[in-house]
Parts: C-alpha cells; structure tokens; sequence
C-alpha cells in the first residue's frame, strides 16, 4: 500500500462505513476501515506509517471521536484527521479548536465533496 492514497475510516454506523469504503475505493483510495475507536486506534497502531489520512465519526460507542483523535495523536503526532459527523460544523470547533483538525465533513455528505475534500487532504504540500 501506498501511504499517500490509504485512507482509515473510522465510523460505527456499519452503513455509512461500507458506503464510504466503496465511494473511496471507486476513486482509486486504498481503504482501510474500523468499526470503533478502539480498533481504529489498533489499525492505526499497525498501519500508520501507511496511512495518508483518518476520516473519524465524532460519535462512536467505546471511544468517541474525542478520545480517538487524542490517542491518534500520541501515535503519531502528525497524523492527519477529517472529524466527520452530523453534529454541526460550531460542535466540531467547540470540541477540536485549535487541535489540528485537517478537514471537517459534514454527514450527510455528497461523493463530490468527499473527494474533494480527502483528496484535499491526501494530496496537500
């Protein structure tokens, strides 16, 4: 795999994780997926070095979004996260100000703008 072009995603509504994993793959981005903050946090742990970019639901049972991106960070400091969730884009910077977030997506989505913006993400200096 290609770090530049693997994406983690990370969202416990198994829908909307499948639905993304295909839209990403369909644009020719290497997926890697988790159900939960926990096992978002053992993928990264194994593959991190390999990943260009984590798309995080904000709401997820066991660890929420909050305390995944916290301990993505002490993994990898540099780690590039897109906060992805239906709460509105004021919750978001509430709760993530001034942490490094690189991208915000607001659920529901359309396939334009989730290309848009991983790739965005993936592909920046």
């Amino acid at each position: 795999m290609s770090g530049a072009r693997v994406v983690l995603v990370v969202d416990d509504e198994e829908m909307i994780r499948t639905l993304t994993e295909k839209a990403l793959r369909h644009f020719g981005i290497q997926v890697l997926a988790a159900a939960d903050g926990e096992e978002a946090v053992r993928v990264y742990s194994d593959h991190g070095a390999t990943i260009g970019c984590v798309l995080l639901d904000l709401s997820m049972p066991r660890l929420d979004g909050e305390q995944t991106f916290s301990r993505l960070r002490q993994l990898d400091p540099a780690a590039r996260v897109v906060l992805m969730t239906g709460y509105p884009m004021s919750e978001a910077e509430a709760r993530f100000g001034g942490r490094g977030l690189a991208a915000f997506l607001q659920k529901p989505f359309e396939l334009a703008e989730l290309r848009r913006v991983v790739e965005g993400v993936l592909f920046v200096a």
